[in-house]
């Protein structure tokens, strides 16, 4: 990373400063590895370090570094695409799918989930949980509702819960005939148990990805995915419809 001084610069030194390192990150780093100190990359670049704190904190919005306890600033991969077009057909599991399944337990949905189902009640639904790792991190956490209604003839001589389990749980899902999906987004914080799977701090920004199945005329599974903001990228289908929400009401642009 080469030295570059900024007191001549007429835009502001932090944006200057961001738009040098950013390309300093192409150049000159790999991803997962770790910057120098504050000290020494404000010296190098004649700053201030609060300059420096600001364009550090900008290409961390921007998604081009991650900050991870204990271990410093770090170059970011590249961001994943998440998917939020409806011309995907496929079920959870499938071929190419670059979720892995992790565990599975039984027992009642929370109540927003619940809702979803065009149920009364949901006493017994599976619950599949699922991560997606690029260049060795996590960069979202999948939590798959199936009630047992939809798998009904999967058998108990299958593993409680854990790895077997869950894709258990996908193949019985799969033998389905997939009739459609719909998908909504939004922005959210990470919860306590979200930010311990992607390595954030509680309340970091995420993407909340909610997939419905539609399967025999209903809704027969219902997956909630937590992307970390930082690492992600939305891309749409090719109808490029885009469901906006205000105070709860949804309009297509």
């Amino acid at each position: 990373m080469g030295t570059t001084q900024l007191e001549t610069v007429p835009e502001p030194k932090y944006w200057h400063l961001k738009t040098v390192l950013s390309e300093a990150l192409d150049s000159d780093f790999a991803v997962g590895e770790i910057l120098p100190n504050e000290r020494e990359l404000a010296a190098r670049f004649g700053v201030a370090r609060a300059t420096l704190r600001q364009a550090l904190e900008q290409l961390e919005l921007e998604g081009r570094l991650q900050r991870r306890r204990g271990v410093g600033t770090t170059v970011a991969p590249p961001r994943v695409g998440v998917s939020v077009g409806t011309e995907q057909h496929d079920w959870p599991g499938t071929a190419g799918d670059a979720w892995q399944a992790v565990d599975c337990a039984v027992g009642a949905p929370p109540l927003a989930v619940a809702r979803l189902f065009d149920a009364e009640a949901l006493d017994e639904v599976h619950t599949v949980r699922r991560i997606r790792t690029t260049h060795g991190q996590s960069v979202a956490a999948e939590l798959l509702y199936v009630p047992a209604s939809s798998v009904p003839d999967l058998t108990a001589i299958d593993a409680p819960s854990g790895p077997a389990r869950a894709r258990s749980v996908l193949r019985e899902l799969q033998r389905l005939d997939l009739e459609g999906q719909d998908r909504a987004v939004e922005l959210g914080s990470a919860r306590a148990d979200d930010a311990k799977e992607l390595d954030r701090l509680p309340g970091a920004p995420v993407l909340v990805v909610t997939t419905r199945y539609f399967s025999l005329g209903r809704t027969v599974a219902v997956s909630v995915a937590t992307y970390r903001a930082d690492t992600c990228r939305l891309t749409f289908g090719d109808s490029g419809d885009v469901q906006i929400s205000h105070d709860g009401h949804r309009q297509a642009s």
